[in-house]
């Protein structure tokens, strides 16, 4: 379903992305893992059609994100990890706006924000009346999760989607995510939350420098690694000295 073929991204002669090849098959909940600044985002925004590669390309679904960018655009769903929203408008007027833009009837519009607002447990009142300018961050991502899904994608990208969620509502996205992926829905996940990301998803890529530097599930990658955790199996990946070492020196510098 996802198909990464040699996808570089360059700024100012850095390699943010480095030649990054992968295969992601339906239905599968990938999770994408990197240090800041290692990447992650730029693939994403590469795969969603926002930014063009520097060398490489990239296909979903056997289209090709640059040369067929709508064709491409109508098959995903995509949650930024700024959250970002039209704020003078309601949520209602926002969800009707991004249903209408991928060509959905109206009567299924109200019927899927209905059932947004529902699962969320947005009021009726707040969808209706409020503008977004007035929705905490928490109600914002909701809206801005329905958004993605309002049409039914068959590929989802999540870029940091708890952002702002609080605890109920981060357990049934969770649980919402897996379902999607059962279904055959294919979802690229990337978060720093890695207890999530080694609960909920069946494979792990991990990041560094723009280059993947691990790709399997995650027994395959204790395995490989000799390390029961995935967050001890990232720092060894990605950090160059030793984290709990470091934060213990550290914290010497605190004392009188």
């Amino acid at each position: 379903m996802i198909v990464l073929d040699q996808l570089t991204k360059i700024y100012d002669s850095t390699n943010a992305v480095d030649h990054i090849n992968l295969v992601i098959p339906s239905g599968q909940l990938v999770g994408y893992l990197g240090p800041n600044g290692a990447g992650k985002s730029t693939t994403v925004k590469m795969l969603t059609g926002m930014i063009a590669p520097s060398a490489g390309r990239a296909e979903i679904h056997g289209l090709d994100v640059q040369r067929q960018s709508l064709e491409v655009k109508r098959l995903i769903g995509y949650v930024p990890e700024s959250g970002a929203v039209y704020e003078t408008l309601t949520g209602r007027e926002y969800l009707e706006m991004v249903g209408r833009l991928y060509g959905l009837d109206d009567a299924v519009i109200r019927d899927r924000i209905g059932k947004f607002g529902d699962f969320f447990e947005l009021s009726r009142d707040t969808i209706e009346r409020k503008p977004l300018a007035t929705y905490s961050k928490g109600m914002r991502q909701k809206v801005v999760i329905s958004a993605a899904l309002i049409h039914n994608p068959r590929v989802i990208f999540f870029d940091e989607p708890l952002n702002g969620l609080d605890a109920s509502t981060q357990l049934m996205f969770k649980t919402l995510i897996k379902s999607l992926a059962a279904e055959g829905k294919t979802i690229l996940y990337c978060s720093h939350i890695l207890d999530v990301v080694e609960r909920t998803c069946d494979r792990i890529v991990i990041i560094d420098h723009g280059r993947v530097v691990a790709d399997g599930t995650l027994a395959e990658l204790q395995a490989a690694s000799g390390e029961g955790s995935l967050e001890r199996i990232f720092n060894k990946l990605t950090a160059h000295t030793d984290l709990e070492e470091r934060a213990e020196e550290f914290s010497k510098t605190f004392s009188f």
